[in-house]
């Protein structure tokens, strides 16, 4: 059962330093009771109080790092909806590469999952882990994972009940941070090899009970790298366990449920296998393995996955400053937006298509859009001018032309009258009609 913030008070030091970034230790409590602070930020706290809170504030779902370096992290969620506060780990997406893959296939999936980018908003996205499958041909399957751990220096997710052969490929990968696919008959012998080699686990079982029972048992022994791989036969019976093993872990705090889903799709059919996809991401999926490489599917996984986790509270944006679009030069025009991404990479980018250089610039405006910015106050004359003053934008060209958007066209006097010397020019509404304008205007 979850502790108060006044119970979590009485076990705190009590001496209101305020070096853990709260002004008091009860403060700080709340902070904890309501999983919005370690206790590790708090440096006096007793043995005592790491023991008795260290459980009590554990996340419902915990994380399980993973890959070189524990670099990948599942898990460590707290709510069951983004907009209660936000999801913390992105479902990490990876490619699967089967035993009946011959070989050309498998290196055309290697290279495609190594040399995969999607770049949107600013961020960079790839396929983090790779899944092999075996039943049969054991030593092509050793060959595979350590020619997969060579070149593309990412985790494999294994999935081969031969334990010898588990025993030799993990061996070889080790330092991998790796995921040994495993049922609860071999399960015990799984996790003596994964805590020598230091992989994590992701078990499955014929029934849900045999499961839980299991994960129950490994959690009892201090095993917590863990996923679980729930027997689903149905689109709507994996949204339904999903949901209901999600629910029951952070609501009801059933801890051996506490832990990230891993799950392989393979229906065989490209539109069925992007709805079971869709659903791992919107409900709780932790890994999702992929039957094969679409980089049109993968772009819109990447652009799902992206919308689903990012903080509701806090809009995506990037840093205030000005930035070169092109080769800019002393002649070249000043253009200004906001600093919401999506703004940011959209303009940037029709200026750029434009085939003009320019310097761009982006004052504070706390990540939001052009009109939003605009009545909150956040994107006036003065602040524009002033920030591009701050900025000695004015020492970067001879001809002072700038150009704002559209949508606040009633600026363009105030930015005169703020900027003396400046020409200030409204620009498009819409970016998709900067090429006609610079080819009108500038």
């Amino acid at each position: 059962m979850a502790l108060t913030g006044l119970q979590i008070n009485k076990l705190l030091p009590g001496t209101n330093c305020k070096e853990c970034g709260s002004n008091t230790c009860l403060a700080f409590a709340m902070k904890l009771a309501a999983r919005k602070a370690e206790l590790a930020e708090c440096p006096y706290a007793s043995e005592e109080a790491h023991r008795v809170l260290g459980e009590a504030t554990e996340p419902p779902v915990r994380s399980v790092p993973f890959g070189p370096n524990k670099s990948l992290i599942a898990g460590e969620e707290t709510v069951l909806y983004r907009h209660e506060k936000t999801f913390v780990r992105p479902t990490i997406i990876a490619l699967h590469i089967f035993e009946e893959d011959d070989d050309i296939i498998f290196e055309k999936k290697l290279q495609a999952a190594m040399n995969y980018s999607y770049e949107r908003v600013g961020e960079t996205f790839q396929i983090d882990c790779i899944a092999l499958s075996c039943n049969v041909n054991f030593d092509a399957f050793i060959n595979r994972t350590e020619k997969i751990w060579k070149q593309s220096s990412k985790p494999v997710i294994l999935k081969c009940d031969n334990l010898d052969t588990i025993r030799v490929v993990s061996e070889k990968i080790a330092g991998s941070g790796s995921i040994l696919c495993c049922n609860v008959k071999n399960c015990d012998a799984m996790v003596e090899i994964a805590i020598k080699y230091d992989f994590a686990i992701a078990i499955t079982a014929d029934t849900h009970d045999e499961l839980f029972e299991k994960a129950k048992e490994l959690r009892e022994k201090g095993f917590m790298r863990l996923f679980l791989q729930f027997p689903t036969n149905s689109l709507s019976e994996q949204f339904q366990m999903n949901t209901i093993v999600r629910s029951a872990a952070i609501r009801n705090g059933v801890k051996p449920l506490g832990f990230p889903f891993l799950r392989f799709i393979r229906t065989g059919n490209m539109l069925d296998d992007t709805v079971e996809a869709v659903t791992e991401i919107l409900k709780y999926g932790g890994i999702i393995v992929l039957p094969d490489y679409d980089p049109a599917l993968l772009a819109s996984l990447f652009t799902l996955r992206l919308n689903i986790f990012t903080d509701p509270q806090k809009p995506i944006q990037v840093e205030p400053n000005i930035y070169s679009i092109g080769e800019p030069n002393r002649k070249s025009p000043v253009f200004v937006t906001t600093n919401f991404s999506l703004t940011y990479f959209v303009v940037s980018g029709e200026i750029e298509n434009s085939g003009t250089s320019a310097y761009l610039v982006v004052p504070e405006c706390e990540g939001m859009s052009v009109l939003t910015a605009w009545a909150a106050g956040k994107f006036t004359a003065a602040k524009i001018a002033g920030f591009i003053k701050e900025q000695n934008v004015g020492d970067l060209v001879d001809k002072k032309r700038l150009i704002i958007p559209g949508y606040v066209a009633q600026l363009s006097g105030e930015l005169a009258d703020e900027l003396p010397g400046w020409e200030v020019l409204v620009g498009p509404q819409d970016a998709s009609d900067m090429e006609s304008f610079v080819k009108s205007r500038l």
